[in-house]
């Protein structure tokens, strides 16, 4: 059986690091990201890594029919799913007393709803995929953030998000786990992502977590038995106490 995944934010960073991987291994895969001409691009390199089959679709995750054209795009080409990466995501800094409403909507659109309406569209296939492959089963991993467990000053929308997005798949485990869909979110520090250029002044690239550190959590994930729930993963910088981005 050829595996299939549906990767958001794919195009650059973590969501083009683990569909390069799952590329080599063989996966057919949908990506999505908002640049037409840039997933074109990925995709002819997906291929060429040994992707079975690329489907690319360009939409903006905070638009509800840009994701529901994503769901339609893996349906139409694929009878299951082996595994949902939720990566695509916004985010802002700054005082709380001077948040943004319009912003807090715009992350809260990308980083919560757009992942439980793709979550909700792809459940009867995440069940096909584990029925299909009882032994692992099929998996929906989401790329949140350590400040979705410990607050930090200046990133309270971010943080607010990234904690909504951990207790809706630790909710889908309670509720999916039984039919061999298990979630985890995973809850890095400052990766070295051009999302994290802003802080560069603060925290040079090289003190930050690498791209491949979440790729090789995330394949290890994709390893696991069908058995096996992992709700939440924090992952840290060296030479920090653990507890902040």
């Amino acid at each position: 059986m050829t595996k299939s995944a549906l990767i958001s934010g794919a195009s650059r960073g973590i969501g083009l690091g683990i569909a390069n991987r799952l590329a080599q291994q063989g996966y057919s895969l949908t990506i999505t990201a908002r640049d037409a001409d840039r997933l074109d691009v990925v995709a002819a390199e997906l291929r060429a890594h040994g992707a079975a089959d690329v489907v690319t679709v360009a939409a903006d995750m905070s638009d509800e029919e840009g994701v529901a054209r994503v769901l339609t795009a893996h349906t139409d080409r694929f009878a299951t799913m082996s595994a949902l990466i939720l990566n695509a995501g916004v985010g802002t800094a700054g005082p709380l007393a001077e948040s943004s409403m319009r912003r807090f909507d715009k992350t809260i659109a990308v980083n919560v709803r757009a992942p439980i309406q793709l979550i909700q569209g792809a459940l009867p296939m995440l069940r096909a995929g584990a029925a299909a492959d009882p032994r692992h089963g099929a998996k929906v991993i989401a790329l949140s953030s350590i400040t979705g467990v410990y607050a930090e000053a200046g990133l309270a929308v971010y943080g607010a998000a990234k904690a909504a997005l951990i207790s809706l798949l630790t909710t889908l485990n309670a509720e999916e786990s039984g039919n061999g869909v298990t979630a985890t979110s995973i809850a890095p520090a400052y990766v070295d992502t051009d999302m994290s250029a802003w802080i560069h002044d603060r925290i040079p690239p090289e003190r930050m977590l690498a791209v491949n550190d979440i790729v090789e959590m995330v394949d290890s994930l994709l390893r696991l038995s069908a058995q096996a729930v992992v709700p939440t993963i924090v992952m840290s910088r060296a030479g920090t106490d653990g507890y902040r981005a």
